[in-house]
């Protein structure tokens, strides 16, 4: 097993008074070339965004983006005529495909929203645009390892077009659990939401991630009630 630790602390940062960013890879402004990518993960931001403020209808084309918010709400328009709002526990993506304009604005007023921003490099290029949300029971991932996105339906998450898996765990004090990796050429990038856990003997802190390769499955230790969201993807 093969492994990388990105401390949190190391991560590209943005402040534009109405949004707060930070960038796991290389984005916007910030550029790290040792940092651009992991496997076909492009992007990983952790975005908090100023109550009634947000990011104005632009464009995308070819790239899986998936938002998961991990606060409050954000209300979602696009050129297809969808209108959503997407709130904690839920998780929404978008196939751009041959090109789509959207917007992503916080719902509320009053609160700030925080969430991850997440494009995957797609598995087949100018499909038609596609979007999907699924709310996700926070109960149904203490101690157990719940699917949130994959590319085979009968796993119960968001379809997307990639060899790709999302999924998020709430695991508690003193409890390990195994992560077996779904495909072997893949790799799997943790991202500590919250908490402390040990990977391969090593301490990882809230927003602290590792990437792991090379393994067919690995295990994950909680020496603080923690949550986790695991990026499976191919590594090329």
């Amino acid at each position: 097993m093969r492994t990388i630790i990105h401390e949190s602390e190391t991560r590209g940062q943005a402040d534009h008074g109405w949004l707060h960013s930070h960038h796991t890879f290389s984005f916007a402004g910030y550029y790290n070339p040792e940092r651009v990518h992991f496997g076909l993960l492009r992007v990983l931001n952790d975005d908090v965004v100023a109550p009634g403020k947000g990011f104005g209808k632009h464009p995308h084309d070819n790239m899986e983006i998936v938002s998961i918010p991990l606060s409050g709400s954000l209300a979602h328009q696009d050129s297809t005529g969808r209108s959503e709002v997407i709130k904690t526990n839920d998780v929404q993506i978008m196939s751009a495909g041959s090109g789509i304009l959207h917007s992503e604005m916080n719902a509320s007023s009053i609160e700030p929203v925080n969430f991850l921003q997440i494009w995957i490099f797609p598995k087949e290029k100018d499909i038609s645009p596609r979007y999907e949300q699924k709310t996700f029971d926070p109960l149904q991932r203490i101690n157990i390892i719940q699917t949130v996105v994959s590319p085979r339906k009968e796993d119960g998450g968001v379809w997307i077009n990639q060899d790709a898996w999302f999924s998020r765990l709430t695991l508690r004090q003193f409890h390990e659990i195994t992560y077996p990796v779904h495909l072997q050429s893949n790799g799997v990038y943790v991202f500590v939401i919250n908490g402390e856990v040990s990977i391969a003997n090593s301490p990882l802190k809230k927003r602290d991630a590792m990437g792991i390769t090379d393994a067919d499955r690995f295990i994950i230790k909680a020496n603080k009630d923690s949550e986790l969201l695991f990026i499976e993807v191919p590594m090329r």
